[in-house]
């Protein structure tokens, strides 16, 4: 009995769903549609998902510059480097004053050079500090050559320019002699008393 009414049923729902169809045929559009409907249709879609189309300018990226930057740098960096040589191959010393400055010139650099090596040859613990003070005086003294050869430059030969130069080289002889008198007697004082102490 359940059977026959479960069939008429589906018999009932088939018809009513054919009865559907053929009320509403005349209405369905069957027609096909005009050349390029789906581009125009997947565009208005993609208008939907994305309203306000905003296209990006491409981000070039332009190697150039930085190199450009770099090229600058360096340039600037060779100008300034042999302006500063001009300037100092321009300056004025004794040599370049008279062959006989350029003889005591010669005479003074070849005396520093050899007492600052025997000074280097003292080095020691016991030493250090003097060595250390001793070299500062001769850094301040070489300081002040470059500004006296400046002025010898700017003043054309000036006699006193000329005195003040000599003396330069003289006291950064007596700072080294002075120097190495001191350690001289640093030794000779642990000297004694290391002889002191053997004796007793």
């Amino acid at each position: 009995m359940k059977s026959i009414n479960n069939d008429k049923d589906k018999l009932m729902k088939k018809d009513t769903i054919n009865s559907l169809f053929e009320t509403l045929e005349d209405s369905f559009d069957v027609e096909q549609p005009n050349t390029g409907h789906e581009i125009r249709f997947l565009g208005k879609l993609k208008q939907l998902n994305n309203p306000v189309a905003i296209s990006e300018p491409k981000k070039t990226i332009s190697y150039w510059k930085p190199l450009l930057a770099v090229a600058a740098s360096i340039l600037i960096c060779f100008s300034i480097f042999t302006v500063m040589q001009q300037q100092d191959s321009e300056l004025m010393d004794l040599a370049s004053v008279s062959p006989e400055l350029s003889q005591t010139q010669s005479f003074f650099t070849a005396a520093i050079e050899q007492e600052l090596t025997l000074l280097e040859a003292e080095r020691s613990p016991e030493t250090e500090q003097m060595i250390y003070t001793a070299m500062r005086e001769i850094n301040t003294l070489e300081e002040e050559y470059e500004s006296l050869k400046i002025d010898l430059t700017e003043s054309g030969n000036d006699q006193r320019v000329i005195y003040a130069m000599i003396s330069n080289f003289q006291n950064r002889i007596n700072v080294l002699e002075t120097v190495l008198e001191h350690i001289e007697e640093v030794k000779k004082f642990k000297n004694n008393q290391n002889e002191n102490t053997t004796t007793i």
